[in-house]
């Protein structure tokens, strides 16, 4: 009896001790000092949402003891300010941050070129460029004051990307070009240059040939130890995905005209619901991703004036000339809706210009529409009733109401003279809710 309890014992400790045991076999590499190494895999634009996840890496990484972070970069850009955050990170970093431009035929763009100099190893992979890190966008001509500003920015960027350069050991001339000039290099060229530390096809080839290379950090001197390192993939918080996705200003755009144009559609036609639904949700929309945006409070004030001009033409008969007036306010609001010159980011033109054109010609079609609706006679109410002809289906007397179906409806009736029932009567008059008849004048 003791044998067979003792033996229950054991069974029931052998199903509590196996998943750990398994646990613990999943980190048996950490046990026999191999290195983990965070993978932090960025694509798309640079935005706020993008630098707090790799900000948020970075932090994790450091406070679980990572040996590294690995940046797969490819990036066309983004937002200065969130690119400044990010850098900021990477030289307060006390482990080594690894950035590598890959998949082949990545980019690291504009920002994205920048942060690759910041790192403590800059690395790419064959057909993969770096460069164009000029502010640029969007405009509608300039002036004095916008040109001494793109000139107060771009100063400001070269002398940033100068900086970075200059204090990781790296062409700093090249730095500088790149934001004044907006050149750019291949793989080969950048390791030429020496904007680059090496070029490898893939993660394998990267780690042998930095292992064991020494790297200083904030914290001191660290040396690589990556050929059999543990590589731990860091994944964005559905927040940050979210924000990651709508912090673009082309889709910031869109949602911007979508939920004007459904929400116009709403007020010519209410009722419709669906389309003031969803023009509801895409202003909402367009609101969280500006938030995370470098908004011109002008051209954020000409798209407000545009709307007050597009609902005035729903109300006032101005031929037409408040929506054009509103179309116009629209297009230069949207031309100076982002602080291109002191960010970079910009709406590109492949996007403007047709979610221009096709919400401004919806506009107009229901513009005309209304207007074409508003000139209309009337087609229903008691005035269209006068001169039409009746049956009569209670006979009428001289001061002797009775009924008469017009319009299929029965209405009270009354006449100066004997109607009998069945015969047709013409409406010649009104009072209240009692109409006046005569006899049907037959033709001779």
């Amino acid at each position: 009896m003791n044998r067979f309890f003792s033996r229950k014992i054991l069974f029931f400790f052998a199903l509590v001790m196996l998943p750990s045991a398994v646990f613990n076999l999943s980190y048996a590499a950490e046990d026999d000092g191999r290195k983990v190494v965070y993978l932090v895999s960025l694509q798309g634009t640079v935005n706020p949402g993008s630098a707090d996840f790799f900000e948020r890496s970075l932090d994790e990484a450091e406070k679980e003891g990572a040996h590294a972070v690995l940046v797969e970069l490819d990036t066309p850009g983004g937002l200065v300010s969130s690119l400044r955050s990010m850098i900021q990170r990477v030289l307060a970093s006390r482990i080594p941050v690894i950035v590598y431009v890959a998949p082949q035929g990545a980019q690291s763009a504009s920002a994205g070129a920048l942060l690759t100099i910041s790192a403590h190893v800059a690395a790419m992979s064959p057909g993969t460029e770096i460069g164009a890190a000029s502010p640029v966008g969007l405009g509608v001509g300039g002036s004095e004051g916008d040109d001494t500003m793109k000139k107060k920015a771009e100063n400001d960027l070269a002398a940033f990307a100068r900086s970075i350069a200059e204090e990781r050991g790296r062409n700093a001339d090249w730095a500088e070009r790149a934001v004044r000039e907006s050149i750019a290099s291949t793989a080969n060229e950048a390791l030429k240059e020496g904007v680059i530390d090496l070029i490898a096809v893939d993660r394998t080839e990267l780690f042998a040939m930095l292992d064991g290379r020494k790297i200083k950090t904030v914290s001191g001197e660290v040396t690589l130890d990556l050929k059999t390192a543990i590589v731990e993939e860091f994944t964005p918080t559905l927040q940050e995905q979210i924000l990651i996705k709508l912090a673009d200003p082309n889709l910031a755009y869109i949602f911007i005209m979508v939920g004007l144009a459904g929400l116009y559609f709403e007020l010519a036609n209410p009722g419709s619901i669906f389309p003031g639904v969803l023009g509801a949700i895409s202003l909402l929309l367009a609101l969280f991703a500006l938030q995370a945006l470098p908004v011109n409070v002008v051209g954020l004030l000409l798209i407000l004036l545009a709307v007050v001009f597009f609902g005035l033409e729903l109300f006032v008969a101005s031929g037409g000339i408040l929506a054009l007036a509103g179309l116009v306010a629209l297009f230069f609001g949207s031309l100076m809706l982002f602080n291109t010159a002191e960010t970079g980011v910009s709406i590109s033109m492949a996007v403007f210009l047709p979610v221009y054109i096709t919400v401004s010609s919806a506009i107009l079609i229901i513009v005309w529409l209304v207007a074409k609706s508003s000139r209309l006679k009337l087609a229903s109410g008691p005035e269209q009733l006068l001169g039409e002809e009746a049956d009569v289906v209670h006979a009428i007397s001289p001061g002797e109401p009775g009924k008469v179906f017009v319009h299929g409806e029965l209405w009270e009736a009354v006449s100066d003279e004997e109607v009998h029932e069945k015969e047709v009567v013409t409406v010649s008059g009104l009072k209240g809710l009692v109409l006046q008849v005569t006899k049907k004048q037959e033709k001779t």
